[in-house]
């Protein structure tokens, strides 16, 4: 019997226990999944003993990354972890990123925003960047990003033309809060794109809608990235018993 699970905090609107049982039962996979929301990362070390893998959401995608004792490539490079599979981290986030984001670019399409500075916005740029986007990220502090929301002009909202939400407003249970940008300056033009996926429109969302914006949820980033952790947690396991043997 495995032994996975996902931490972070909070965990309410989270589908990774629902997506990975249902998988395990699908392929007769013998292993469990818990859901750990801690209160401190420090928390998560008897974890790292004790299960074989996990998910790592937020606010614990860089946090995590001191505890491990191996970051795959790729994780390093983008800063953040959110699949651990015996002690070694690894970044499916930007797979899954750029799987939802693909189909909707345009070749109009050159510069982009990214409203936070956490794992998931690191992740989000990082795939647009592979889609051979300008990204700027914005921050309520300008030492953290590259402009602040209120340097968010008409000439910048018209520029970029994709504009990710990687921050958690708008995420249950705070259904009601939008990232502070001037949603007058959206139109057609713009693709919104939300890390979140529950709810599935959120406020964000809504007031891209409006506006005539292409607008996109995070349930396609969450399917991608956790069949890419599926992987990793898969092929590690089977490589471990070979080499047991």
């Amino acid at each position: 019997m495995q032994h996975f699970g996902i931490i972070g905090k909070p965990l309410g609107h989270s589908k990774s226990k629902e997506y990975f049982e249902a998988r395990f039962a699908a392929e007769g996979v013998q292993a469990d999944y818990t859901i750990y929301e801690l209160e401190r990362i420090e928390d998560v070390v008897p974890l790292l003993d004790r299960l074989d893998g996990m998910n790592v959401t937020s606010p614990y995608k860089e946090a995590i990354m001191p505890y491990l004792d191996t970051i795959d490539e790729t994780a390093r490079e983008i800063g953040g972890v959110n699949v651990v599979y015996k002690r070694c981290g690894y970044n499916t986030d930007w797979i899954g990123a750029k799987a939802a984001l693909k189909p909707y670019m345009r070749a109009t399409d050159k510069q982009a925003l990214v409203l936070g500075t956490g794992g998931a916005a690191r992740a989000v740029k990082y795939a647009l960047e592979h889609l051979g986007m300008k990204v700027q990220v914005v921050s309520r502090n300008k030492d953290k990003g590259d402009l602040t929301y209120g340097e968010l002009t008409e000439e910048v909202m018209k520029q970029c033309t994709v504009i990710a939400n990687c921050t958690p407003l708008g995420m249950k249970p705070h259904e009601d809060e939008k990232p502070d940008i001037p949603y007058e300056w959206i139109t057609k033009q713009h693709v919104l794109f939300d890390c979140i996926y529950n709810p599935q429109k959120t406020k964000f969302l809504e007031e891209g809608e409006k506006r005539g914006a292409q607008i996109v949820n995070g349930a396609e980033m969450f399917v991608a990235q956790a069949k890419k952790a599926w992987e990793i947690f898969i092929v590690e396991s089977q490589k471990s018993k070979v080499e047991s043997k």
